[in-house]
């Protein structure tokens, strides 16, 4: 498996960016396809984006959809999540997640969890 690392987190006020990266370990990285998820206080975890592991494919959330942006980069080990137009609504913990072969959309369906970073977006 994968270990991933996130940084990039923090406090922005409502219609800022942030850049969210996550670096993983292993030679494998593009054998895995890649995913942001989220998870406020009192909710339960979130999908939020992912992206198949050639970088072919995304796909969002609704609530996401024209605002984030996910991209990886094979040859860094990396995958990262542009968030633009930021709204309270989107404060969480992020989660970066893995799964082999495939995307992940649900948190059952992932192999290997990152250790979150925090978004906060004040109004």
């Amino acid at each position: 498996q994968v270990q991933l690392v996130e940084s990039g987190g923090g406090l922005v006020q409502a219609g800022g960016s942030l850049r969210l990266s996550c670096v993983a370990s292993g030679r494998l990285f593009s054998t895995y396809g890649m995913s942001w998820f989220r998870q406020a206080p009192g909710k339960e975890r979130e999908f939020v984006a992912t992206i198949r592991s050639s970088g072919s494919i995304t796909s969002y959330t609704d609530s996401v959809k024209g605002r984030f942006t996910i991209s990886r980069d094979n040859a860094k080990n990396t995958v990262c999540l542009q968030m633009n137009s930021l709204k309270p609504e989107d404060t969480a913990i992020y989660y970066c997640a893995a799964r082999r072969g495939l995307m992940a959309t649900t948190s059952s369906l992932v192999d290997s969890w990152g250790q979150g970073t925090q978004v906060t977006v004040s109004s």
